[in-house]
């Protein structure tokens, strides 16, 4: 169909989508609407923009675009496997923040930078996990609930009207911790902040009242108990220089000695001897003896509590702490620097690097279904769920007497904005996720039932995204376009380029006055040769013929691996390659630098004074035969499709 491109002077001649998002232009019968357009050029053609277009010269750049995208339909490129998967792909890329709540992550961020300027000193218990069986975990859960009732008291004495007294948090964890470092502190860790300990015990840590136990929690550890002994606003960071002697458990002459080598250091510091120096000379830290002694910054919680009390109680810089010692042996700190924690803006970069590690990756997920779950009125049928519960009791979710029975449940479970979710779809989900490490069926089947109903909730909400968001429907559209921009591109124009070897051959022979050189080229080989015996092998050969095989007749003939000949092809210039230069372009002065270990070079070939065919131009030719070839090409689409534009509608385009 003959290209029929129509200069509209009415609005009403081409209609608009509403009153807001007039059609610009007309594709093949296809409307694009003004919002599309500036989208895509004000995109790629800002301020910014190293090649800046004009308005009617990136009208007919989106115009060229689009016929491609038609023809890429018109071949059927959009309905190939490859590109439905490869835009799938993408799209669940360019979804994560749309499902997601930035209000909710940045208050997440504020919550860690105010516990990042308060400390808790704390101690804990620890009841770890032995094994993965549902008996593990109950055993586990069990004896944590039993240090949990030593710690609070108030339990019934058995023939008594008494009840039991808390017992010191010290002295159960002695008997009961399963923390290593448990028989050297007794449970205490020391001062911690934000982002020092796992996020569940973090938040039991900073939710729990100075002077009392938490309840028992979870972690990937086990069970936990914490105490929080006391808070105090965090003394910021500080900057020190330390020595160290090492000390080994059970050596009591090393330790002497070393006690008595910290002492004489010690003594030589105050004197006012170098301590970088003195570093240098006697610190056992490999880490920092090389850096005088000097450690990285560090707040609450990044050193052993020992080390740490000692850095913060530094009063003034240039203070020198007397000798301490720690399990790994005596230390003497000098303080540098102090500073204070920095203000929120300054660190909010750092602290959502460190919530991404812990918990808090999923703060705006969770807010974004909770709002989600009001917009899309889900409502659950709590009766239908406890029959999960109720056939779970004395079994595990991989049972398959348990996946039998409630593979005949059919009742409806939830609602999402209308569509219904029955109890047959959650069997399914469990049949395939039943992975758990709770030993209670109440618990194993909420948190199943929270990441199913979540799942729907999100597939719900991302069905929805282009409606919701024009944005993203433009974005989504984008890559659409895009990825069939490319294949088509490749199909009429790239591979072609590439493999047509005659129409290049011809390209270069109607336009071979556009390639000509300033210097001239020497075209040829140069043969490497490692001993004269090789060379004159070579020469020989050489003489007779000059086979395209050359370097593999040479090793054949020479009985050769690859060890005493190389062979290179090129075009050269002169500088370009010292053999070249005295034996091909035979440059006065010029002498062959041996490469390696070859001490002798033969050149053979011929110096060009212009390309003799497209082969000693490939990649320009090519890429001119590229814009040739698109040039054709869209001619042809400009007679295969009808063009539109509405050029008042043009006229009210937006500008960055």
């Amino acid at each position: 169909m003959k290209q029929k491109l129509f200069l509209f002077a009415l609005v009403s001649a081409f209609g608009v989508l509403n009153a807001q998002d007039p059609v610009l232009m007309e594709i093949n019968g296809k409307p694009v609407t003004k919002s599309e357009f500036e989208y895509i050029y004000n995109k790629n053609n800002s301020n910014n923009s190293l090649d800046k277009k004009t308005l009617n010269e990136y009208v007919e750049l989106f115009v060229n675009f689009r016929l491609k995208v038609e023809e890429a339909k018109t071949q059927g490129i959009d309905t190939t496997k490859s590109f439905s998967d490869e835009l799938k792909g993408y799209r669940a890329t360019l979804t994560k923040p749309y499902l997601n709540d930035p209000g909710a992550e940045k208050e997440a961020a504020r919550q860690a930078y105010a516990r990042m300027l308060e400390d808790r000193d704390v101690s804990h218990i620890l009841v770890a996990l032995t094994g993965n069986t549902a008996a593990d975990t109950l055993a586990a859960w069990e004896k944590i609930n039993t240090v949990y009732k030593r710690l609070v008291g108030g339990q019934p004495i058995k023939n008594s009207r008494q009840k039991t007294k808390p017992e010191d948090f010290e002295k159960v964890a002695r008997e009961m911790s399963d923390d290593r470092s448990v028989k050297d502190n007794g449970g205490h860790i020391g001062w911690i902040s934000a982002f020092n300990a796992v996020y569940p015990f973090e938040l039991a840590a900073y939710t729990t009242p100075a002077g009392e136990v938490s309840k028992p929690f979870r972690t990937q550890f086990g069970y936990h108990i914490v105490k929080v002994n006391a808070r105090r606003n965090s003394p910021g960071e500080v900057l020190v220089a330390h020595i160290m002697i090492r000390t080994a458990s059970g050596e009591d002459s090393l330790n002497i000695a070393a006690k008595e080598t910290i002492n004489m250091v010690y003594a030589k510091a105050k004197q006012g001897e170098n301590f970088g120096e003195l570093a240098a000379q006697f610190s056992e830290d490999p880490g920092s003896s090389g850096n005088n002694g000097e450690l990285p910054w560090f707040g609450t919680g990044r050193m052993i509590p020992v080390f740490e009390n000692a850095a913060f109680a530094l009063k003034n810089i240039g203070d020198i702490s007397t000798p301490i010692e720690s399990r790994y042996g005596w230390h003497i700190i000098k303080l540098l620097d102090k500073r204070g924690v920095a203000d929120f803006e300054t660190l909010e970069p750092e602290i959502q690097r460190y919530m991404k590690r812990d918990d808090r990756a999923n703060v705006g997920r969770k807010s974004f279904i909770e709002k989600t779950k009001k917009e899309a009125v889900f409502t659950v049928n709590n009766e239908n769920l406890s029959e999960f519960v109720k056939l779970l009791e004395d079994r595990q979710l991989s049972d398959s007497a348990y996946i039998a029975e409630i593979s005949k449940l059919n009742k409806s479970l939830f609602n999402v904005a209308g569509k219904t979710f029955t109890q047959a779809d959650f069997a399914q989900y469990l049949k395939s996720n039943s992975d758990t490490y709770s030993i209670f069926p109440s618990e194993i089947i909420a948190g199943k039932f929270a990441d199913f109903s979540e799942e729907k909730i999100l597939e719900y909400a991302d069905s929805r995204l282009e409606e919701k968001y024009p944005d993203f429907k433009l974005l989504i559209q984008e890559y659409h376009d895009g990825i069939l921009l490319f294949e088509v591109n490749n199909r009429e124009v790239w591979e072609k380029a590439s493999k047509d070897t005659e129409g290049l051959a011809n390209f270069f022979s109607k336009n071979s006055s556009n390639y000509n050189w300033e210097k001239p080229h020497f075209k040829g080989k140069v043969i490497y040769c490692k001993d004269e015996v090789t060379l004159k092998a070579a020469r020989n050969i050489v003489k007779k013929s000059i086979p395209d095989s050359l370097e593999k007749v040479l090793r054949t003939r020479l009985n050769d691996s690859i060890q005493h000949v190389r062979i290179e092809r090129g075009l050269y210039v002169a500088g370009d390659n010292s053999a070249v230069d005295a034996y091909g372009f035979k440059l006065k002065n010029a002498v062959y630098e041996p490469v390696r270990d070859f001490q002798f070079a033969l050149v053979t070939g011929k110096v060009l004074k212009k390309p003799e065919d497209y082969t000693d131009v490939r990649g320009q030719v090519t890429t001119d035969y590229q814009n040739f070839l698109e040039q054709e090409w869209i001619k042809t689409l400009r007679d295969k499709y009808s063009v539109k534009i509405n050029r008042d509608v043009l006229k009210t385009v937006q500008e960055n």
